[in-house]
Parts: structure tokens; C-alpha cells; sequence
């Protein structure tokens, strides 16, 4: 799954009912991500915490959905346990998990890793996390191995980027940016037109090389 491939219309079995894909996604942005194991402890948190954040998914239009290769009922049997354990989920647990038992999602979207692709007695999801934007093309993707958590603030910190450079195709988030903070204007923008774009201004950031391009703006 590279960047800029179009995710398939796959039909598939979730906690939430049957779904195909593209129609349930519609125009929204969506997270699909992946989990090696129900019943796991890392796992736990990370389904836990995203459905604490659903909210600020929703707040950006973006739609939810999980996978492992595991049974349906134990989904939603292990749903119990994650309310449990992350008691700050408001209400009915707010995304829906994907079935996947005989791994024939998680091969199509390449979410196994290489020493376990061709060996369904061991294979396990990695952690693979998919940013898909409207058009139904990936923008992002995160591997993590099945040790390390992801950090869902650095989830919604990369849509808010993702979301602000496909409304302005003219400027880029540096390191760390959060939103608020300076963005950097690309190189293609001329001089002459960054007053029209950015009325309330630019910074020009001064180089030993003496090559102007580093050009920054907070107003966006």
C-alpha cells in the first residue's frame, strides 16, 4: 500500500454489521487500522484510546474502523473488556472491528509483516494504520511493530496537516508543527504572489548558503 494508491472496495464483516467499504465511507476521511490480537494487552489500549478520542475524529470528519485477523465474537466479546479497562468511553463503543479470520483483508491491504506474510498458523497483523482521504487514496500510512503502541494525539496531529494541505496546496507543516504554529510555504510560490496569498504575512528566514527558502506564514 503505497501513498497515493486507491484503497479497494472490499466487503467485509464488522462488529457493526456487514459493510462495503466505499459506501460506508462515503466522502469522509477515514483511519483504518489494524491490530495483531483480540485479547491482548497492548491492543487493549490502543482500541481503548481511540474510541476515547472518537469525538475528535468526528469533530474532523473522519470515520473509524479496526481490523485483526480474528473471529467476530471474540470482537465483540473483547469490546466488554476495553470499556472496562478504559472507562472514559462515553456511551456504546463508537467504531466498528473488522472480521478477518481467514486474513484475506490484511493480505489485500499488505497489513502482515514479511517474516509472517505466507504462514496463516503464525501470521498477526502488525500495527498498520491507514489515512484515506475522500477520494478513497491513501495519504498516510504508520507500521508499528506489534510491541510498540501508537500515540493517537500524533494520529489526529497528522490529519490536521493532511486536512490543512489538501485545503491549501501551497504550504507544508514542518517538524513538530501543531495547529496554530508556523507552516512553511513551498518553493514553487513565487515572491510575487505571496502577498495576494498570505495578506498578513511572511517570514523569510536568512541562510548561510544566502538561498531564500525557507519562508514561513501563520496566516491560514
Amino acid at each position: 500500500m503505497r501513498l497515493g494508491a486507491t484503497v479497494p472496495n472490499f466487503r467485509a464483516e464488522t462488529t457493526q454489521g456487514p459493510i462495503q467499504f466505499y459506501d460506508w465511507v462515503g466522502d469522509s476521511w477515514c483511519v483504518l487500522f489494524s491490530h495483531p490480537a483480540d485479547f491482548t494487552p497492548v491492543c487493549t489500549t490502543e482500541l481503548g484510546r481511540m474510541a476515547v478520542h472518537n469525538h475528535e475524529f468526528k469533530k474532523r470528519g473522519v470515520k473509524v474502523i479496526a481490523h485483526s485477523c480474528d473471529k467476530l465474537g471474540d470482537h465483540k466479546s473483547w469490546v466488554n473488556d476495553i470499556k472496562s479497562y478504559c472507562r472514559d468511553i462515553p456511551g456504546d463503543f463508537p467504531y466498528p472491528i473488522i472480521g478477518d479470520e481467514k486474513r484475506e483483508l490484511a493480505v489485500l491491504l499488505d497489513m502482515i509483516d514479511e517474516d509472517s506474510k505466507h504462514d496463516p498458523e503464525t501470521a498477526l497483523t502488525v500495527r498498520s494504520l491507514y489515512v484515506i482521504g475522500p477520494d478513497k487514496k491513501l495519504k498516510l500510512s504508520m507500521l508499528y511493530p506489534a510491541s510498540t503502541g501508537r500515540n493517537v494525539d500524533e494520529i489526529l496531529r497528522v490529519i490536521d496537516s493532511l486536512q490543512l494541505t489538501t485545503r491549501l496546496k501551497v504550504i507544508a507543516t514542518p517538524a513538530n508543527w501543531t495547529p496554530g504554529t508556523k507552516v512553511m510555504i513551498l518553493p514553487e510560490v513565487k515572491d510575487e504572489d505571496l502577498p495576494k496569498l498570505f495578506p498578513k504575512g511572511v517570514e523569510k528566514v536568512k541562510m548561510p548558503s544566502g538561498i531564500t527558502y525557507v519562508r514561513t506564514t501563520t496566516d491560514y
